[in-house]
């Protein structure tokens, strides 16, 4: 899964965590995904239930976390470059425990230990329970580190803090881990297996959230279309499940009916989607209720069928076109974003051309564009040579966000004129007498504040549009 806090993929803005409680304080910065975010969420309600209290000035903490991602390179020299701060924060503060946390403690592991005066705690997405006992460790005068991945970890029983939020929109993750092995990427090796999450725990924390005032809820996974809940176990294992469990097995079809069927003003939404995973009977439920958001992720990567095999992707040119034919006969209207890395090992320019021409084809209403970055441990660092010149990766890459940036206009601009049901998240930044929300297709409508608050509907008609907003008026329901 690649999905942005910033906008909308597996990306790398930080995001300081702020509460209040009282005993020692810590701070958490998250960088990277939805996901990563959402395990913030956990990670301080396990910190406050021991008594911790959160500060947003990492000057006047005694404990700093950062809840990092390893997805590129980029990402990780930022975490590196904070620590190098943080050390300083440490030379001052001799007492001051410094910890990382998530993918990139996963994927470094001693490495971050062996670093003179930079860590104290390295802690792996699947022992986040475990931190106030680490804590405890360095303070008795050692490191600590747990990094031991879980085939049954999902915190499902842990009520997540909702953090720096909206009071509106929150995230529930269904899933964790993933089984792909995708030739480029570290997750399975930094988040380990896959395993789905109770289905009652999920459809429980989304009508608590409901009935505390939230209108939406986002179903996070690695690749919420393998989702699959038996009672037990890895999806992988399902074959050594009872009749009973099989029979009562619930797929993610399942569970998406169930969420959405708790009320129908509470919007459902959901990232990140497999081309060779998602199935018909998703898109039928989806059509059948109109609470669950008309957008969704369908990353393509490459529009190169022999790009794809290297990726070891699962599905080619053609069945990803034939999923996306499929999305526009049972969703019209349905809006559709991906992925897309540039300079993939072995590239050619007729493989670049395949997918400037497969982004034509689907015309894509938003997409997330990067040039190829080889994480140590995957398969492709393993097995083929990143022989695409960075000069190369730079001009394709412009040349697939220059079409995107046309493609995301033109959609826009067929919007004018059109009426959506909106739901309002909070005050324009841009003027304080406007107000801005998403409609279903999960784009941003700004219009006239009036006497509205967050969380609340109305039908907006759009009048004109940038690239990346719509603006309209309120319009009688």
């Amino acid at each position: 899964m690649e999905v942005h806090i910033e906008n909308n993929a597996l990306g790398e803005q930080e995001m300081p965590v702020i509460a209040e409680k009282c005993g020692k304080k810590y701070f958490l910065e998250t960088y990277g995904c939805q996901m990563n975010f959402s395990d913030s969420e956990i990670v301080t309600s396990i910190l406050d239930e021991k008594g911790f209290s959160s500060t947003s000035l990492e000057a006047e903490a005694d404990i700093i976390l950062m809840n990092t991602c390893a997805i590129r390179e980029n990402a990780e020299q930022r975490v590196r470059q904070r620590l190098t701060e943080f050390r300083e924060l440490k030379r001052q503060n001799p007492s001051l425990i410094v910890g990382v946390m998530g993918c990139m403690a996963e994927r470094l592991k001693e490495k971050l230990m062996e670093e003179e005066d930079l860590v104290d705690i390295v802690v792996g997405p699947d022992a986040y329970r475990n931190i106030p006992k680490l804590i405890e460790e360095v303070e008795g005068g050692q490191k600590a580190i747990n990094v031991l991945l879980s085939r049954e970890e999902t915190y499902a029983d842990i009520n997540p803090v909702r953090l720096g939020g909206n009071g509106v929109t929150a995230f529930i993750s269904i899933a964790r881990g993933c089984d792909n092995m995708c030739s480029f990427c570290v997750v399975p090796f930094t988040r380990g297996r896959e395993r789905s999450r109770d289905v009652e725990t999920i459809v429980k924390e989304a009508r608590l959230l409901f009935e505390k005032g939230y209108r939406e809820v986002t179903l996070l996974g690695q690749n919420v279309d393998s989702y699959l809940w038996y009672g037990g176990g890895l999806k992988k294992d399902i074959d050594k499940a009872t009749e009973e469990q099989k029979k009562g097995a619930v797929t993610f079809a399942g569970l998406l009916e169930q969420v959405a069927s708790i009320d129908p003003l509470l919007r459902v939404r959901f990232s990140t989607s497999n081309p060779q995973d998602m199935t018909d009977e998703v898109l039928h439920v989806m059509a059948r209720h109109e609470n669950i958001c008309r957008c969704i992720h369908l990353p393509m990567q490459s529009g190169s069928s022999r790009v794809l095999k290297v990726m070891n992707r699962g599905y080619d040119r053609e069945k990803y076109i034939e999923r996306i034919n499929a999305i526009r006969t049972i969703l019209p209207g349905c809006t559709i974003t991906a992925d897309i890395i540039a300079g993939f090992c072995s590239e050619t320019e007729e493989d670049h051309q395949e997918t400037l021409s497969m982004i034509d084809f689907v015309r894509y209403d938003l997409a997330y564009s990067f040039k190829y970055s080889e994480r140590p441990g995957t398969t492709a660092a393993r097995k083929y040579k990143d022989d695409v010149p960075e000069e190369t990766k730079g001009r394709r890459l412009q040349e697939i966000i220059d079409l995107l940036r046309k493609m995301c206009y033109e959609s826009n601009v067929k919007d004018i004129g059109k009426t959506f049901r909106v739901l309002t998240e909070g005050i324009s930044k841009r003027s304080a007498e406007e107000i801005y929300g998403r409609n279903s297709q999960n784009k941003v409508v700004v219009f006239p504040k009036k006497d509205l608050k967050p969380g609340e509907y109305v039908n907006v008609k759009v009048s004109k549009c940038t690239s990346g907003t719509l603006i309209g008026e309120i319009i009688e329901n």
